[in-house]
């Protein structure tokens, strides 16, 4: 956990300004980035979570600005997801468990997604070319949505590659979309936390700054400066971290 060491706080700060670069340039809140961060510095199982919620609210809120400024955000896309995921991920908050086996067959399903956006199951869509099937997007925003608000993050990194294998967007209207359905649904686990009984930790508020940063700048290059095939590798590259941290944390 954090210490009253500078070196410590401007040195781990820094480091997580990156992780949120790196997460809001795809409209990601950067939770499993954060989680990852915090397991490696040893910070505590009881402040991890709740500061994963907290920080994914304000970068995912970024990051949704500057998508939606760019107009690719798709309101048909999202409620689909978000109408089941919100009350879900508020469930999820309020539920201790340990995660560890969820986490394998994340990072599994997450490696498949690195392979597929790649290529190597086939083009990653560039174009909306497929109708959304109301009743999937209602059961997947469903399960992300609990199992999301359990783990301490906001479901983005796995719906963005639900939308591009189902070909119901591109990759930057997936992360307008994942940006606003990563925001509600941090807010509902974060609140569903409080409600059952748990606390927002000081390490939270201290780490926003960085976060904020980071978030910024990632969002405004993401959604206005980088190209569709930068995205795919920066996409691949987050997911990749993703499940590194999963399989091994």
């Amino acid at each position: 956990m954090l210490t009253a060491d500078p070196v410590f706080i401007i040195s781990f700060s820094l480091i997580l300004a990156v992780v949120a670069f790196l997460y809001g340039s795809v409209g990601h809140g950067g939770a499993s980035g954060y989680l990852a961060l915090m397991a490696l510095f040893g910070f505590s199982l009881l402040v991890m979570k709740p500061t994963a919620l907290i920080l994914n609210i304000f970068v995912s809120g970024i990051s949704f600005y500057f998508f939606r400024a760019n107009k690719f955000f798709n309101w048909k896309l999202f409620y689909p997801f978000a109408i089941t995921s919100i009350p879900a991920a508020f469930i999820g908050g309020g539920i201790p468990i340990n995660p560890t086996l969820y986490k394998q067959i994340l990072g599994v399903f997450l490696f498949l997604a690195i392979l597929r956006i790649l290529g190597l199951f086939g083009k990653a869509p560039l174009k909306e070319n497929q109708k959304v099937n109301i009743w999937l997007a209602l059961a997947v925003g469903l399960g992300i949505g609990f199992f999301s608000g359990m783990i301490g993050i906001g479901g983005g990194i796995i719906l963005s590659p639900v939308i591009l294998l189902l070909g119901w967007g591109n990759l930057k209207e997936s992360a307008a979309v994942s940006a606003l359905f990563i925001f509600v649904n941090s807010v509902s686990g974060a609140l569903g936390f409080v409600v059952g009984g748990g606390e927002i930790p000081n390490e939270a508020l201290y780490l926003i700054p960085a976060a904020l940063i980071g978030g910024t700048l990632g969002s405004y290059y993401g959604s206005s400066k980088f190209s569709f095939p930068v995205l795919k590798y920066i996409l691949s590259a987050v997911l990749f971290i993703a499940f590194i941290k999963l399989m091994t944390v």
